[in-house]
């Protein structure tokens, strides 16, 4: 019965995949980007703060979403430098077409009504089929100041570099908040992990390292993406809040889409890890097949940890993965470049293969025993920083 269900999940999401070749035209790239909204005549300020004010919301519409999405502060001369993303679209969910594509994959996928698994992939398959919306600029407070992004492309993301003073970022983790249109109550908030240029951060791998995911098996990964609540690897959060506590800040590097923030964000809430920069995959199903969402090729986190490195040259990292894909590998290139910065590489133990597999004595060739551990329990990773 699971298997027969697993192979309705794959024929289910292969469907889902070509409805997203169909809907490819809502990715609305062919608008031309908004201009600014003009200044605002009045706009009211607390009296004991004085914010530097742009003079104009963000032109988003009452039924479209903006996501800040969790980025990390540089040092850039007697400032900072960050690359703040933005992700604006249309959630649609009381369209009736992307209703009925979703109750017929219910169907087909025999999801008992109430159950979790019914509910679970109804949320995280409408996720996927969210309207990304073009030239759309959002405005953002940070610290007392106001920022205008970029306008929003085809997929809906923005990216801008900002400038920011000492004081726009006077706590390891600072919040940026969307600035609406007057009337609009809704809070959409993100956070800038400033990387200061000595301390330590650990950058932890998701799928199988704090999530399990069961990577290597693809039928059970769309299982548990798509037909269970995501479930934390026993002990991991309270070994990284032990580590916050003693200071580190946290970076975490998926290879999922970022579709699936708003699952990873209110996981890691609920299972208690710190909080930290995220950086996830883009994707549009127009762009690639759908099946490949997932993958974890060495090109895609190599160049996000050597920019996080590159960063903050006096600072130290801890880098924490699994063995399932190449967290080793890319792991062990880290330290090779950056030998007096990468003090410890922490690798969870999925795949059955000791300290002394072939793989391992390749991967970490040159890398000093004392700087590699492979782990099956949470418990058996030092509980103090490096």
């Amino acid at each position: 019965m699971l298997g027969r269900r697993l192979m309705a999940v794959r024929t289910a999401l292969a469907a889902l995949a070509a409805m997203f070749l169909g809907w490819a035209a809502c990715d609305r790239g062919s608008e031309a980007p908004a201009p600014a909204p003009a200044p605002l005549a009045t706009q009211s300020t607390k009296p004991e703060v004085t914010v530097q004010r742009v003079g104009f919301p963000s032109n988003l519409k009452a039924d479209e979403d903006v996501r800040l999405l969790p980025a990390v502060a540089v040092r850039d001369g007697d400032g900072w430098r960050v690359d703040l993303r933005a992700w604006v679209f249309e959630p649609e969910e009381d369209a009736w077409l992307r209703g009925a594509a979703v109750d017929g994959l219910v169907t087909a996928l025999g999801l008992p009504p109430g159950s979790e698994s019914n509910a679970v992939f109804r949320r995280r398959a409408r996720a996927f089929l969210v309207d990304n919306e073009s030239g759309k600029r959002v405005v953002v407070q940070i610290g007392h100041k106001e920022h205008a992004l970029e306008v929003s492309g085809a997929n809906g993301h923005s990216e801008t570099r900002l400038r920011l003073d000492d004081a726009d970022l006077s706590a390891p983790l600072t919040p940026v908040t969307a600035v609406l249109r007057p009337g609009d109550a809704r809070s959409f908030t993100g956070t800038i992990v400033r990387l200061d240029p000595a301390g330590v951060s650990v950058v932890s791998d998701v799928d199988d390292t704090i999530k399990i995911s069961e990577v290597r098996d693809k039928q059970r990964l769309l299982e548990r993406t798509f037909l269970k609540e995501f479930e934390a690897v026993p002990a991991m959060a309270a070994l990284y809040r032990g580590w916050a506590d003693a200071g580190a800040s946290f970076h975490y590097l998926s290879a999922s889409p970022w579709q699936l923030y708003d699952a990873l964000l209110e996981f890691a809430n609920a299972a208690g890890f710190p909080a930290g920069s995220m950086h996830l995959k883009l994707f549009r199903p127009k762009d690639s097949s759908f099946f490949s969402l997932f993958q974890d090729p060495k090109s895609y986190k190599a160049p996000l940890l050597r920019a996080l490195i590159t960063g903050a040259p006096g600072r130290r990292f801890v880098l924490v993965g699994d063995s399932g894909e190449l967290d080793p590998e890319v792991y062990a290139d880290a330290y090779r470049e950056f030998p007096d910065q990468v003090v410890a590489i922490y690798i969870r133990d999925v795949t059955d293969e000791g300290r002394d597999a072939p793989r391992y004595r390749t991967a970490f060739a040159g890398v000093p025993e004392a700087r590699w551990q492979i782990f099956d329990d949470a418990a058996e990773v030092p509980p103090t920083l490096p």
